[in-house]
């Protein structure tokens, strides 16, 4: 059992405890509050003067796949040989001992939705890991798998290059929407093979199996989420209607500008996974970026999680929430955005996001406000093991 005592507890969910304790046993949490009783013999963690917050999430990177160092040999996050390769899964390209998952530790970083890139308009599926482990298979965190898409810029400078489909927006759509049909006809094919089997009395004799629609079947079907890449305003908004045409489950990955059109994302009622927020304009869709716009969206009621899109870079998430909260994200919405939103848009608040009973003890501690460039992470445990201690 380990007793983590006298720190300022933000539990995200119910409130900030100003000097309490966290108790964790067999890798959960069992108690929170500002009366827990610590066991005898138990282990203790003393945070006075310290802050205590549930375990740092990203819920947008590809750390482990775009691996470090970057070498093309170690680089395995686009499968750039067709726009729609929606059969790739990322933890067939993720490297467990990626030196990238030893720097987010400091960070105080616990998990991370990490996947293929957005160089085809359907990339793969990716998945939420813990940032510890030998294996993928010990990292995953079972349930979170989600399929990659995305429109703008991206698939179109790839494939237009070559003088194929996709070279425009346009192209980008239409790409989409066929795949989408093509997942739809698949599952329609086998409805109507079980159906006649049924009327007959015998053993369905399905289609032949083919993994690009069976996986994209899932996200047609509502059973996997897409996450769709979009910067641009007009691209956000072309992901919007044809995930209304499809009835998909989706999230918008980035939404630069999803400034110009909160009041349009706060009504559709669409998460978005937004950032990275220190980019230049390196290319034309990222011309009108702004720090300000998580606060946007979050003062329009758009919920939002804050992402860098990144490997090792993802240690500097908490900087990040930081400025972001210094150009008009309100404070609670900053913690908010690394916590329980993320925990929720990737489908895992029901352990992780909060430091609540039931919960897995994954925690933070920092030696002053988390979001201040000069503090440190002074512990990050996983699980209930302290996998990372600051040493002076």
């Amino acid at each position: 059992m380990l007793a983590i005592t006298n720190g300022k507890i933000y539990t995200i969910t119910n409130g900030i405890i100003e000097r309490g304790t966290v108790l964790i046993e067999n890798g959960k949490i069992k108690a929170v509050g500002a009366n827990v009783a610590v066991p005898a013999g138990a282990a203790v963690i003393d945070a006075t003067g310290k802050v205590v917050m549930p375990g740092l999430i990203d819920a947008h990177s590809h750390i482990g796949i775009f691996g470090e160092p970057m070498d093309e040999m170690n680089v395995d996050g686009n499968e750039m040989t067709n726009p729609a390769t929606p059969e790739v899964r990322g933890m067939d390209g993720l490297n467990p001992n990626d030196p990238a998952f030893k720097d987010v530790l400091t960070a105080g970083v616990t998990t991370v939705y990490t996947g293929p890139g957005s160089g085809n308009v359907i990339g793969g599926t990716g998945a939420a890991y813990k940032t510890v482990g030998r294996t993928v298979e010990e990292m995953m965190i079972p349930g979170t798998e989600m399929m990659k898409m995305a429109l703008g810029e991206n698939p179109k400078r790839v494939y237009g290059s070559q003088k194929k489909l996709p070279m425009t927006r346009m192209g980008n759509a239409a790409v989409l929407r066929n795949a989408l049909i093509q997942a739809q006809n698949y599952l329609e094919k086998r409805r109507r093979a079980e159906a006649k089997a049924k009327e007959e009395g015998k053993e369905p004799e399905y289609p032949e199996r083919d993994l690009r629609w069976e996986v994209l079947g899932k996200v047609v079907s509502r059973q996997m989420k897409a996450r769709i890449h979009a910067h641009r305003a007009d691209d956000i908004l072309t992901a919007i209607r044809i995930a209304r045409e499809f009835n998909l489950d989706f999230v918008i990955e980035h939404a630069t500008e999803g400034y110009k059109i909160a009041d349009i994302l706060a009504a559709e009622k669409v998460p978005c996974v937004v950032g990275p927020l220190l980019i230049g304009r390196y290319k034309l869709e990222l011309q009108d970026i702004t720090l300000r716009n998580p606060g946007i969206l979050a003062r329009a009621g758009v919920k939002i999680a804050i992402q860098m899109d990144d490997s090792s870079e993802t240690r500097w998430l908490p900087v990040n929430v930081g400025l972001a909260i210094r150009e008009g994200l309100p404070e609670e919405e900053g913690f908010r955005a690394v916590t329980i939103n993320a925990a929720e848009i990737l489908g895992i608040a029901d352990r992780l996001g909060s430091l609540e009973p039931g919960k897995d003890a994954d925690i933070a501690i920092f030696d002053g406000h988390p979001f201040q460039s000069m503090t440190h992470c002074v512990y990050t445990i996983i699980d209930g093991k302290v996998v990372y201690k600051r040493e002076d």
